[in-house]
């Protein structure tokens, strides 16, 4: 069955859409819900855990928090479970999101073989398993720019209100979602600003009205994001290496390179190429609708690449465009199954190719059951909990999450070595038993961070010892262990 154009997705189909469907779902249930509660908080998800305990209508991103608030709270405790509740849910209806709003852009087929990459797929296993908002980010951002496009495109009232009630449920999430408003902006501006097609568009009263709505959007998204945007670049700048984890500056051009890189690692290069190779095949015959997913990927990319130029920015404010690598590449890997081969079944190549597609990611999604893909800071707590005597003084890589398993323990944050010099000074003069200990990341591979930086290595290689190393092993190469290191105070007098 061709594949070209929306119209098909109607026709009945050969094979049983429902039952592949229903068992995607099965699928993605079983992968997001193993072992949702096996492994500690981490980094971020310490702040889900305060912001959905105490939430506020002026957080700049309140709608997961009132959901674990008014949902999950009353119901179980807001643990390492109950925290990832949600994302798990959002994850698994994330499939048939994709596929519903698809089906009639890219058809049936390609909308399932999208669903099906997007089911097995480790970085949104991750993202459903991570105790944030991304996991409902990308379910929202799969369904309305779509739901724009065919509600403009097709004049359908109630497409466009699913759209704008998913986009602004999706702002609520994160205001990174509204970048996706970009493509279907630019699609449109492209589609009518042609002489033709711009008289065409505005003898409709509709199209009228929706440039108003359209004009008074723009500036209540200006009003509410420019001075969160403001607010974040000043942070940053008051701030600078505040985050939660060990960070290494870079310079700009390297710094951008290594921002695109990441999201290519993390979605993985064969998903990435089948995808690129799905919109210019879509090129060929719905020049439209490569339009749309060509701006709704690049509009938001270019934004925040350029932007990290200024300031610092999250690889994960990638997540809103993720949804439409993997329909391209749905739409690729169908186009594949009309090439005739002369003695050999339909199938064989769009199974090889999907194959080699989940291989890249398969290192990874094994490693997530390994270790959930985080620093077992709650293994250092309990291992480090008999070894701590009064007066100890603790450093830390990601302080919080540390602290959250060591209750009532004073937890500082791991930068430079002179605080730390400074503490085994005062100690030495105070109680000669006390001790400085450093909880910090093991150097996994040439491009992580090292504590060469600000010369915590130099200090720690001449005055502690390395005590412990708490981590699971992994098949990737993302390795997560944690160096545990005991520095006792000199001697009064000793030359350090």
């Amino acid at each position: 069955m061709s594949s070209s154009g929306p119209e098909r997705s109607l026709r009945p189909e050969t094979l049983p859409v429902t039952a592949l469907l229903g068992g995607l779902i099965v699928l993605a249930l079983v992968v997001r819900f193993w072992k949702l509660g096996t492994w500690n908080l981490e980094a971020t998800e310490i702040f889900t855990l305060k912001d959905s305990l105490h939430p506020r209508l002026t957080n700049p991103r309140p709608l997961s928090y009132l959901l674990n608030y008014y949902l999950i709270r009353p119901m179980m405790p807001l643990d390492e479970f109950g925290l990832r509740l949600l994302p798990a849910i959002f994850g698994v209806l994330a499939i048939p999101a994709i596929f519903y709003a698809s089906r009639r852009l890219i058809g049936v087929r390609a909308a399932l073989y999208g669903a099906g990459l997007l089911t097995i797929s480790d970085l949104h296993v991750f993202y459903s398993q991570f105790a944030r908002y991304w996991a409902l980010v990308i379910l929202l951002c799969a369904i309305y720019p779509f739901a724009l496009y065919r509600g403009i495109r097709d004049r359908d009232r109630a497409a466009i209100a699913v759209g704008l009630v998913s986009a602004v449920l999706a702002v609520l999430a994160h205001p990174v979602s509204i970048l996706l408003a970009g493509g279907p902006i630019i699609w449109f501006m492209v589609e009518a600003l042609r002489p033709a097609s711009f008289r065409r568009w505005w003898a409709h009263r509709a199209v009228r009205w929706s440039a108003v709505a359209a004009l008074v959007l723009g500036l209540a998204v200006a009003v509410r994001f420019v001075p969160i945007l403001h607010s974040w670049i000043t942070v940053h700048d008051e701030n600078p290496g505040s985050g939660q984890f060990l960070n290494l500056p870079k310079p700009n051009g390297l710094k951008q390179f290594v921002y695109l890189s990441a999201l290519v690692e993390s979605l993985t290069l064969p998903l990435v190429l089948a995808a690129a190779a799905g919109i210019y095949l879509l090129w060929q015959r719905e020049r439209s609708l490569a339009l749309l997913l060509t701006s709704l990927a690049a509009f938001p990319i270019a934004f925040l690449t350029l932007l990290s130029a200024r300031t610092a920015v999250s690889q994960f404010y990638l997540v809103p465009v993720l949804p439409v690598f993997f329909m391209a590449a749905g739409v690729f890997i169908d186009r594949l199954s009309e090439i005739h081969w002369p003695g050999r079944p339909r199938w064989l190549l769009p199974a090889l190719v999907t194959t080699m597609v989940l291989a890249a990611g398969g290192p990874t999604l094994i490693s997530q059951y390994r270790n959930g893909r985080r620093f077992d800071f709650r293994g250092v707590a309990i291992w480090l909990t008999p070894q701590l005597t009064r007066g100890d003084v603790i450093y830390s890589d990601q302080p919080m999450v540390l602290a959250h398993y060591l209750p009532g323990t004073r937890i500082s944050k791991l930068r430079t070595a002179d605080p730390m010099i400074a503490s085994l000074d005062s100690m030495a003069r105070v109680d000669a038993r006390a001790a400085l200990w450093v909880v910090a990341p093991a150097p996994a591979h040439a491009f992580r961070t090292t504590l060469r930086q600000g010369g915590l290595a130099d200090f720690m290689w001449s005055r502690c010892q390395l005590r412990n190393t708490v981590g699971t092993g992994r098949l990737d190469f993302r390795q997560q262990y944690l160096q545990v290191y005991r520095c006792p105070p000199l001697p009064p007098g000793t030359a350090g």
